[in-house]
């Protein structure tokens, strides 16, 4: 699959804008365009989430992890995991999941 920069779809989750780059059968990458006055709650979904910071500040909290963490970072969640996001400076992270999140196509 290739997907233009245009063609990509938009979507929103707890109000959070992000951009569906590519997915196949197997992964999805996207791109999430945090705003400073986002906040994403506790949830989790039966996804591994993996992303790479590539602007911006937040504080991610999942199991026994607790850090503010910026460009160049990147972490992994497992799936059904419950795991929140603070966003302390606006920016954009890539975050990949596997399986594809359905509720995200």
């Amino acid at each position: 699959m290739i997907v233009k920069s245009k063609e990509a779809k938009r979507n929103s989750f707890y109000g959070v804008d992000f951009v569906v780059l590519s997915h196949g059968q197997k992964s999805m990458v996207t791109k999430m365009l945090y705003k400073s006055d986002d906040n994403v709650p506790y949830h989790k979904h039966p996804n591994e989430q993996s992303g790479y910071v590539l602007s911006g500040k937040y504080r991610m909290r999942f199991g026994e992890h607790d850090k503010v963490i910026g460009p160049g970072d990147s972490y992994t969640i497992p799936g059904d995991v419950e795991h929140s996001i603070e966003i302390i400076k606006a920016g954009e992270v890539l975050d990949f999941f596997t399986p594809p999140r359905e509720d995200y196509l």
